[in-house]
This record gives structure tokens, sequence and C-alpha cells, in this order.
């Protein structure tokens, strides 16, 4: 089975909370890595995502620790389209 990972980047327009964090993180754009595997026997090339990891903090809090958070993409883009920030995208 075939995995892949992809590095995109989402951005918060106002502090957010999910439930992965203990406290409310400030608005900017950040790091997501999106882990997927390969969906065998169907007809075509197609992937099921497995992970959606989330670095802090923002990328312009600038040079810092930075820690990786599982998070749950459902909850992600709701809090996105909460937010009116950007939806995921390739880096």
């Amino acid at each position: 089975m075939s995995t892949r990972s992809t590095e995109t980047t989402v951005t918060f327009q106002k502090p957010f909370k999910l439930k992965a964090f203990d406290e409310r993180q400030p608005a900017g754009t950040y790091r997501l890595l999106i882990d997927e595997e390969e969906i065998l026997g169907v007809s075509f090339l197609a992937f099921r995502r497995t992970a959606t990891m989330l670095l802090t903090p923002a990328l312009s809090a600038g040079a810092g620790v930075s820690r990786s958070y599982l998070v749950d993409s459902a909850e992600l883009a709701a809090a996105l389209e909460a937010d009116g920030g950007q939806p995921e995208r390739a880096v």
C-alpha cells in the first residue's frame, strides 16, 4: 500500500481553538502536514486521509520551538470556515 505526505498551509484571520490545543492559538498562517494512504481495489488512483497535523507556532511568529498536533480534519475545516480564513492549499 502506498502512502504520501503533503505539506500545505492554512491561514486564520482571528485567534482559534481546536480540541488538540490546551489554549487558543493566535491568528496567522500555519503549516499543515497531511498523510494519506492509497485505496486499493478501485479502478483509479485514490487516496484516503489518515492523519492531519498542524504545526505551531504560526509561520509569522519566527524561529522557536515547533510542535506538531494531530487534529481532526473536519474540525479544522469547520474552524477555518467559521473564521473566514483560507482553506488548506499545497505548498
